[in-house]
């Protein structure tokens, strides 16, 4: 049978990191909420309505979200679809892929539109044996999500990429958890652990769904306090291993903290972000 362009889209839409055959400017890009974290504090509705309004096409909602009640969670979707942006992840504690709590985590992300629950964090381990259990862990997650549609994740911090032993636990995990696991790529912290973001990505083909566009300088005094474009992190390289290899759906900015308020922050890195784009 003749492959026509209705048939090669569907076909193509199967593969795992469909996406980055797309003109890159159609990734979209987001901001992790953690960002203006002080400011969705005080009114959740009106930050993500200044994120919007910004520009951003993405948010990705961070732990205090799991507090949310049922009605709340409704009305921010609500909020998000009449802005035209979407939430396509949120960060989670460790706890809430717990046995007692992930159904409610399940259903939260299900109403918000999300389609990857992210494990934001685990502490730092003094073996490498002690990762398998948060590789088995994400497995057993993993499973549990299928039937819903939905995704679980892992993100990194510096404990991941520190080697024990002459090896990385980010490795152990990766090895360790199914293909369908995405393993969230924050640079930042990768680069300050000493390790080649772009090198990762080509490592790990497909399983880069989402980035946390994070930079980081050397300078002990500003660190994690540069704005996007600021620091040492190769963008250009992550682009391209990102959208050739990675599978990445969609970036998100994310800052700790800088010169400027959060919200002034947030516009002027999502303004350095779309400079690198056209570069």
């Amino acid at each position: 049978m003749p492959l026509n362009r209705r048939h090669f889209l569907a076909l193509s839409a199967t593969l795992p990191w469909a996406l980055s055959a797309r003109a890159s400017t159609s990734i979209p890009v987001g901001l992790e909420l953690y960002s203006v974290r002080g400011e969705l504090k005080k009114d959740p509705t009106a930050t993500v309505r200044a994120v919007a309004q910004m520009g951003y096409q993405v948010v990705e909602f961070y732990a205090p979200y799991f507090e949310w009640s049922e009605n709340e969670t409704k009305q921010m979707r609500k909020l998000l679809d009449d802005l035209g942006i979407r939430c396509l992840s949120t960060h989670n504690d460790e706890g809430y892929l717990s046995k007692e709590k992930l159904q409610r985590a399940r259903d939260m992300n299900l109403i918000l539109g999300s389609k990857y629950i992210i494990q934001a964090w685990s502490d730092p381990k003094a073996s490498l044996d002690e990762w398998k259990p948060v590789a088995d862990r994400l497995n057993s997650v993993a499973e549990q999500l299928e039937p819903a549609g939905l995704k679980v994740g892992y993100h990194n911090h510096q404990a991941e990429f520190t080697p024990i032993g002459g090896q990385r636990p980010i490795e152990v995990l990766a090895k360790n958890t199914k293909p369908s696991v995405i393993l969230q790529l924050d640079v930042g912290t990768c680069l300050e652990a000493g390790s080649d973001p772009v090198a990762w990505i080509r490592a790990n083909p497909g399983r880069i769904r989402s980035i946390h566009c994070k930079d980081w300088s050397r300078d002990p005094g500003k660190g994690y306090a540069v704005l996007f474009g600021e620091g040492v992190a190769d963008w250009k390289g992550i682009f391209e291993a990102a959208e050739s290899v990675g599978g990445v759906e969609y970036y998100l900015i994310e800052q700790e903290g800088s010169r400027y308020s959060e919200l002034e922050t947030a516009r002027k890195c999502l303004e350095g972000f779309r400079g690198k784009r056209r570069a």
